[in-house]
């Protein structure tokens, strides 16, 4: 009476949610077909709150016995075929396979697998929730959906019709539903598998992480030490390819255990949902006064940003043309699911590695996916074979996919090998990866190539003092140009911003530094200053978070303004040997640059205000590449002053005024057909 009971539960579900209607339109698709099918598969989509509150001993199954509850519904869609005639090939209830599709499970912690927590119950065969990024996937691989068996004695009566079929379950491998050696329950002869009639479907297996496993990869100096462990994601049919390297999704799915090498927990997909992250509220108290003391400006709030940030690894108003760039980087990543254009890649030349090596650790940390590469591992993905045995190649997403729309803190340049280079250069100037698996090393008949899309900014920097740029200096240097031929001079210009930070610039004043050291190494937890009690590392998290969201837009003085500045540009650094210096990607980068300028200032529109400061750090780096033009800009330009107090920021702001007058008659010289208009005007 109680599994009549559930039967007659799940028929009125599948009539209120629509899903009876679904089932006769598939049916109709089946009918329609000129093949013959050995297993008819149906996806049955299950709301288990509405199913709850329909029949709880319905829903209870549902959540706790699946393949019980599956084959509750398996009954009544039988009885609907031959009720109403829906497919006149079907012979047996076991050639229906119902998957129950489940669209969420209830938000308690029985339910949830969690690989940081214990105990670890993943022998139950119910569904549990996870949720995790996507470190490695593999090609899409063919298993067996379902099988027909027939006695191998002909004289038995089930050597005809369809009373053995074997179906795929979760959990499963592929010799639980096809192998030799199933006996006839009627005579024990052997059965044999009409092989005609086997229904093969796709496989894709996935590889995630939870999220805490990042502080792995963040470079985190705590000393503790800690060991984490993936988890094997099975996807199936309309599963496959709903997944991508470097996202974060949600997985319902009943765990199991598979043996390899080593035993290996793993959950089969039955429904996946990328995950979106929260948008922050807002802006701590502290940040929201300074911004309302400074909105006179709309360069000082920025100012005193750079100057306060990292006040635990440099002391304030030290580096403050690189802290300003990092935040700029910063706040140009992305939680969402979208393509991240306009990163920010910053390359630094610097002879003290191991200060600015801790400022770029330090800021990594401040959002989700800031990643640091290690020398170990790869930039870029790599293929190995997969340890299931599918025959399939999987593919590790390594720093740069792991880094999806946040910040790939590559270390020295100098100290990666050529081809690395090659490939890093490619990627920054595509900003894709392209993988090629080749057929004859990994057993398949055909070559295939992958395309990635590469959504992070890049960090590195380059070792002023290293001993092997000693022995490589060019010579005929032209005024205000760097020498970076260490490098491939390429893979120099493809980067957004070179910053130089060596003893003689202005963004390394060398005793507060030597004091901030000392004191540090005094007391390696204090707060040294004021600014780090006032603005806690919390703070610029949450600074950084609000920021990144901000819808920004430009005003149209903006965008005449940056467009004036890049064809003046353009047209002062061409010659009619080697043509136009300025990459392609110029403008992207001074978009990008005016953006993330805005948003720092909290701002939804884009200024011209933004476009001076985006102007003046694109161009000084323009002259550590390829030297000094005719729109002259000091090293110093954007910081002009020594002395960080009221005073200074109004001076800053009247040397920066001169500047836009500077920039204004820069474009109205030699970007012929701009229309640059005077605020009066």
């Amino acid at each position: 009476m109680s599994n009549l009971k559930m039967k007659e539960a799940a028929l009125i579900y599948l009539d209120r949610s629509g899903g009876l209607q679904k089932f006769i339109d598939d049916c109709k698709y089946y009918n329609d077909s000129k093949q013959s099918y050995a297993v008819y598969r149906f996806n049955v989509l299950i709301n288990p709150s509405d199913i709850v509150e329909l029949d709880a001993e319905l829903g209870n199954h549902i959540l706790h016995q699946p393949l019980k509850a599956a084959q509750v519904f398996q009954s009544v869609c039988y009885i609907a075929v031959k009720t109403l005639s829906l497919i006149g090939q079907l012979q047996t209830e076991t050639q229906i396979n119902i998957v129950l599709k489940l669209t969420h499970l209830p938000p308690l912690p029985s339910y949830c697998l969690d690989l940081c927590e214990f105990p670890r119950d993943y022998t139950s065969q119910r569904f549990y929730t996870m949720q995790g990024i996507v470190i490695a996937m593999t090609t899409v691989t063919k298993y067996t959906q379902g099988a027909r068996f027939l006695c191998s004695d002909e004289a038995c009566p089930l050597s005809k019709g369809f009373q053995y079929i074997r179906v795929h379950v979760p959990g499963a491998t592929e010799s639980a539903t096809v192998r030799n050696d199933f006996l006839c329950n009627l005579c024990s002869s052997s059965l044999q598998e009409d092989r005609k009639f086997r229904v093969l479907g796709d496989k894709q297996i996935v590889e995630i992480i939870t999220a805490k496993s990042l502080h792995a990869f963040q470079g985190c100096c705590n000393n503790q030490p800690f060991r984490f462990q993936s988890l094997t994601v099975f996807l199936r049919d309309e599963s496959v390819n709903k997944m991508n390297i470097g996202n974060e999704y949600k997985v319902i799915g009943i765990p199991a255990c598979v043996k390899t090498s080593q035993t290996a927990i793993c959950i089969e997909a039955n429904s996946i949902t990328f995950c979106i992250p929260k948008v922050p509220s807002g802006v701590s108290d502290n940040f929201r006064c300074l911004l309302s003391l400074t909105s006179s400006s709309c360069w000082k709030f920025t100012a005193i940003l750079a100057n306060i940030f990292a006040s635990q690894i440099v002391p304030p108003g030290t580096y403050n043309l690189l802290k300003l760039c990092l935040l700029m980087s910063l706040v140009q990543t992305s939680d969402r699911n979208k393509e991240l254009e306009n990163c920010l890649d910053i390359l630094i030349v610097t002879s003290d590695t191991i200060l600015i090596d801790r400022l770029l650790n330090f800021s990594i940390n401040l959002v989700p996916r800031g990643i640091r590469h290690s020398v170990s591992t790869e930039i870029f993905p790599t293929l190995s074979r997969n340890k299931y045995g599918t025959g399939a190649v999987s593919i590790q997403a390594g720093s740069a996919l792991l880094a999806k729309g946040g910040i790939c803190f590559i270390g020295d340049l100098a100290s990666h090998k050529k081809d690395k280079l090659e490939q890093l250069q490619s990627a920054v100037e595509s900003r894709s990866i392209t993988v090629y698996i080749s057929g004859k090393k990994f057993g398949d008949d055909v070559d295939q190539q992958m395309t990635f899309p590469v959504q992070c900014s890049f960090w590195s920097f380059l070792d002023m003092d290293s001993p092997s740029r000693r022995n490589i200096q060019k010579t005929n240097m032209l005024i205000g140009q760097m020498d970076c031929s260490l490098i491939p001079a390429n893979l120099v210009e493809a980067f957004a911003l070179l910053i130089n930070c060596n003893e003689s610039s202005p963004c390394h004043p060398l005793l507060p530094t030597v004091q901030h050291t000392l004191k540090k190494a005094i007391d390696p937890e204090g707060l040294l200053y004021l600014a780090s009690k006032q603005f806690t590392t919390e703070d610029f998290e949450k600074l950084l978070a609000f920021a990144k969201n901000l819808n920004v837009e430009f005003s149209l003085e903006a965008e005449r303004m940056i467009h004036g500045y890049y064809l003046a540009s353009r047209r002062i650094r061409t010659d009619s040997i080697c043509g136009s210096k300025l990459p392609a990607s110029a403008l992207k980068y001074l978009v990008s640059l005016s953006e993330a300028h805005a948003r720092l200032n909290l701002r939804n529109k884009v200024l011209k205000e933004d476009v001076l400061i985006a102007a003046l750090l694109f161009e000084t780096s323009l002259t550590l590449k390829y030297g000094a033009a005719v729109f002259c800009v000091a090293p110093n330009a954007v910081f002009p002053f020594e002395q960080y107090d009221e005073e200074y920021l109004e001076q800053r702001d009247v040397y920066l005024t001169e500047c836009q007058q500077q920039l204004q008659q820069f474009i109205a010289t030699y970007g012929p057909g701009t229309a640059i208009f005077a605020s009066d005007e």
